[in-house]
């Protein structure tokens, strides 16, 4: 059943607790060094102002474990948050307390409050109900805008929404639809490209896409695990030993349900990811001092070649260590073939979204997800708890 959005209930004069994922990068100066996830959040908090509500904006940054941290505290971004918006952002020097209380009562409509890192708070990620009670008491409303971090259970993103009407953000709702159809109402071919360096923390959703899509490509570290269980000497690349027998059993999956999974053929090899003279090998033939870096050139036109013809993308992970030039081309190639297959696209991850804007590309993919983790979770099929607390559109609470 679709989640309440924020289109589905007034807002007109209400204080709304707005949780964010404003997670940026800082450099060393402290800095936002990148700055797409803030204005990701921007049509969420111009709809509840253009609404006349009072805007709390929460979010989380960095790891700093419940414990109050200055290199992490949130005044860039409300810097950068006031310039993106044209208006004053106000900022706490707390995450709850009396400042906060006084600052939340004192907000009118059309004013923004963000408040201090949430992860300060050692409550924050136990879902302390007592956290949860004290960001309810801020506010009239709850919205979820953080879909990187729906599948994480904690005090700002689901325990507040024990206290509050919690509804969905535009971006959660547009996360939502678009994986939603993605996943349960595909324009078939289905073609699923898993890449990244390891099988481990991907088991759960490569389970699924064995049982579900069309074709599988794998590329990446992780497809050498798979190569190796097929019997192939892989030299001295990364290969996950205790995994071994987890992809054999991917393989005879996929084969089960006729999946059509496609491996590299080719590899491009080299002594370490700094080695200038990188080469082309076939996977039968990696030297035993050599590593596999990227996929090779008849891997690439393979894959085009399936994604060409499919109606639904689904991408998360690169397919070669594409932050390095020589091992680029792999994950370009194929960054290109998803922008040019005409269908229905979707890049999750971080690293394979920007892989894709760096290959000049983003503008062409059909929905760039904001999760990392919570978008391998939703492919998975799991229930995120930061989705399951969302009120459901057809008045069934929560």
């Amino acid at each position: 059943m679709p989640k309440k959005s924020i289109r589905d209930i007034p807002l007109a004069g209400k204080r709304v607790f707005t949780r964010v994922d404003f997670n940026v990068p800082l450099n060393d100066r402290g800095e936002i060094s990148d700055d797409t996830r803030i204005r990701a959040g921007l049509p969420t908090i111009h709809f509840l102002l253009d609404s006349g509500a009072a805007v709390i904006v929460a979010t989380h940054l960095g790891r700093p474990k419940g414990k109050v941290q200055d290199s992490l505290r949130l005044d860039a971004v409300a810097a950068r948050l006031s310039e993106l918006l044209g208006r004053e952002v106000k900022k706490t020097g707390e995450v709850v307390g009396e400042e906060v209380t006084r600052a939340a009562a004192a907000l009118q409509p059309g004013e923004v409050l963000l408040l201090e890192n949430v992860r300060f708070h050692p409550g924050e990620e136990k879902n302390d109900p007592e956290l949860a009670r004290a960001y309810a008491s801020l506010a009239d409303v709850f919205v979820s805008d953080a879909f990187g971090t729906a599948h994480r259970a904690h005090a700002s993103n689901v325990g507040i929404a024990y206290y509050l009407p919690a509804v969905a953000g535009l971006l959660m709702e547009a996360e939502i639809a678009n994986l939603e159809k993605a996943l349960h109402d595909p324009e078939r071919p289905l073609v699923a490209i898993v890449g990244g360096s390891k099988i481990a923390d991907k088991i759960g959703v490569l389970k699924n896409f064995a049982g579900t899509v069309d074709s599988l490509l794998l590329g990446g570290g992780m497809a050498n695990t798979f190569l190796k269980a097929k019997g192939y000497n892989l030299g001295r690349s990364l290969v996950e030993e205790d995994k071994l027998v987890a992809a054999a059993e991917l393989l005879r999956l996929a084969t089960y349900n006729n999946v059509n999974l496609c491996l590299p053929v080719d590899l491009v090899v080299a002594k370490d990811q700094d080695d200038p003279h990188p080469r082309v090998v076939t996977v039968e033939s990696v030297p035993g001092d050599a590593m596999a870096l990227d996929i090779g050139p008849r891997t690439r036109e393979i894959f085009a070649s399936v994604i060409r013809e499919a109606g639904t993308v689904l991408w998360n992970g690169p397919l070669g260590v594409f932050e390095k030039e020589q091992f680029a081309a792999g994950t370009f190639a194929v960054a290109e073939a998803v922008a040019e297959a005409g269908a229905f696209s979707i890049v999750g991850g971080g690293d394979v979204v920007a892989a894709v804007e760096k290959a000049g590309v983003a503008g062409k993919i059909s929905h760039l997800s904001t999760g990392g983790g919570a978008t391998l979770e939703f492919w998975e099929g799991r229930e995120l708890p930061g989705i399951a607390v969302l009120a459901e559109r057809e008045g069934a609470g929560k």
